[in-house]
């Protein structure tokens, strides 16, 4: 199993169990962004990253840092160094990355709730792959001081659990006193992308889903959205991620050590964003 890089023994109490991105200090343990040049350099951090203070406060036993894709710059959930976490529902299909061991961490019921990373889909990717459930918050909501940065535009920190209740309940950690709204009037948008497939068995429970949501909450209208630009947008998304993730890990792109020590995946994609221009 390769769902944490560190298990940390939870203490006692009540509160919910928590595991960690590898991303994310946490007091006393090193932060290794799931990198083996990162680890061998790492020492433990000075204190938690702010946005661990709700989860502190809260009473959250902290079952260790959950593991990642490397530098959390890939979307598969393998992880070379540190092994690929198992996908609770089917152990021969990936977990879906970069927050691979937060989701598995919940699927396999080892955490009641945990803290991810996502730029371009990094908590929402392995929860639908793992079958959970993930949040991508509104860019700048969730402090990211302490975090282990991948695309300085982009980056957010969010929640996972089993389900929307354990969401809830890890927005509620991450920001104390956090209610969700009432749902009980609003449009809703079904967004479709010309061109790109999508499983019908999927594609039949979204619009099931969208269908009860109109029936079982007052004045909600789903309304059909297509959105012809995807693709160029999804392109230009890419470009900036991939620039921002070279400039963020460039010391290890300057280090010829370091640089040797990244996987062929990582550090292909780590030349690729540097050889992009502000143009």
């Amino acid at each position: 199993m390769s769902t944490f890089i560190t298990r940390i023994q939870p203490g006692a109490g009540t509160g919910p169990r928590l595991a960690v991105k590898d991303l994310i200090d946490l007091a006393g343990y090193p932060t290794t962004a799931g990198s083996r040049p990162v680890a061998e350099r790492a020492h433990p951090a000075a204190q938690d990253a702010p946005c661990l203070a709700g989860a502190r406060a809260a009473g959250a036993r902290i079952v260790g840092k959950a593991n990642l894709v490397e530098l959390a710059f890939g979307a598969s959930g393998v992880n070379e160094w540190f092994g690929t976490p198992v996908n609770p529902l089917d152990p021969r299909l990936v977990p879906g990355g970069s927050s691979s061991g937060s989701a598995v961490a919940v699927g396999a019921d080892e955490a009641d709730v945990a803290y991810g990373s996502d730029t371009g889909g990094s908590i929402r990717v392995p929860s639908a792959f793992c079958g959970t459930a993930g949040l991508k918050t509104t860019y700048g909501r969730v402090s990211l001081a302490g975090v282990w940065p991948l695309a300085s535009s982009l980056d957010t920190v969010g929640p996972m659990a089993r389900d929307v209740a354990g969401l809830v309940r890890g927005m509620e950690l991450l920001e104390p006193g956090f209610v969700v709204p009432a749902a009980n009037a609003g449009t809703v948008a079904r967004v479709r992308v010309p061109g790109v497939a999508v499983d019908p068995d999927i594609d039949a429970a979204v619009d099931r889903a969208l269908a009860a949501a109109e029936l079982a909450v007052t004045e909600l209208a789903v309304t059909e959205v297509v959105c012809a630009d995807w693709e160029v947008a999804r392109g230009h998304a890419g470009a900036l991620l991939d620039h921002e993730a070279a400039v963020a890990n460039r010391g290890l792109l300057e280090d010829p050590a370091a640089r040797a020590g990244l996987s062929a995946v990582i550090l292909a994609r780590l030349e690729g964003g540097a050889a992009v221009t502000p143009a």
